[in-house]
């Protein structure tokens, strides 16, 4: 239908449109870039510290993993627990610097237990130009929450460059 529009006929059609796609549409939206929903950041084997269910929502993470990581506050990310097996969404506030914090507050709470192993994901959207450099940043933790290794889609290891 969008096609239709653009090409000036308001006319719908049953079956095959009646054009060849790669030929009617216009040079113009071609040009288009698609943009595609990548991994940008990931806590790997991040234990739990704290949940508390009387809470309005989020997850608390180490301001240094946070940093490290390029991971903002108030951003969307996607918990998957090791564990037991959870998937849930919410969205990442800044815990104490420095504690190794990996807090689920509200109905996340109910999710996980303290010392369940997470993956923490952030996503990000990107054009075709911006994935020619983009790679993501994998953090590697120990039991103690802290950063044992620097993965980077390359396979380069070490420091990460906050974003």
């Amino acid at each position: 239908m969008l096609i239709a529009v653009l090409l000036g006929s308001t006319s719908q059609w049953t079956g095959s449109p009646p054009f060849k796609l790669p030929i009617a549409i216009p040079l113009f939206l071609r040009r288009f870039k698609l943009i595609r929903t990548m991994l940008q950041a990931k806590l790997h084997r991040a234990r739990v510290t704290q949940a508390c269910l009387d809470y309005e929502g989020s997850c608390g993470i180490d301001e240094d993993l946070l940093e490290l990581s390029g991971i903002l506050p108030n951003q969307y990310i996607e918990i998957y627990n090791v564990t037991n097996g959870e998937r849930f969404c919410t969205y990442a506030i800044r815990g104490l610097r420095g504690s190794g914090e990996i807090s689920l507050n509200g109905a996340a709470a109910r999710r996980a237990a303290i010392g369940d192993v997470l993956i923490i994901c952030a996503y990000s959207a990107y054009n075709q130009i911006e994935l020619t450099s983009h790679e993501p940043v994998v953090l590697l933790m120990d039991e103690n929450n802290r950063v044992r290794d620097v993965v980077r889609a390359s396979g380069a290891h070490g420091p990460a460059i906050a974003a």
